[in-house]
């Protein structure tokens, strides 16, 4: 019997639920599914510079561990690049630092709000804008 999977920590929610392929329509191709883990490696060690080891440690795994998940998102970056697919980030087993809630809206990130149904930007009269991206 295998031992379950620790939940990766993961900073900040991505700013975007996913990219495709400029000039063929979303609907016209396949996805490749990259979890939110293997998004948090690539800012990591990309993005912000941070050698595999420091990157390990913010996310409270392993290095091979973080050598795994760090390899799997640049296969399917390199799947989507190549093959025209649209790139989603989705699922996987993480965890935020803190609670993070978008809005329906206009997309906005939100940190520990205290009222968590309303976006500050919006003016609607809908009461429930942000969604949990905790749960």
């Amino acid at each position: 019997m295998t031992r379950p999977k620790k939940k990766r920590k993961v900073n900040n929610p991505p700013k975007m639920q996913g990219f495709k392929p400029f000039g063929i329509a979303f609907c016209d191709t396949e996805h490749v599914i990259m979890q939110y883990e293997e998004f948090e490696t690539i800012k990591l060690v990309i993005y912000d510079d941070l050698s595999q080891d420091v990157a390990a440690d913010k996310m409270e795994v392993s290095r091979p561990t973080l050598t795994r998940i760090y390899n799997s998102a640049l296969k399917k970056i390199g799947q989507a690049f190549v093959e025209g697919k649209s790139l989603l980030i989705d699922g996987g087993e993480f965890e935020f630092d803190k609670d993070w809630y978008k809005c329906k809206r206009c997309f906005k990130l939100v940190t520990g709000v205290e009222n968590s149904i309303k976006c500050g930007d919006c003016s609607t009269s809908d009461k429930e804008e942000l969604i949990n991206l905790n749960d």
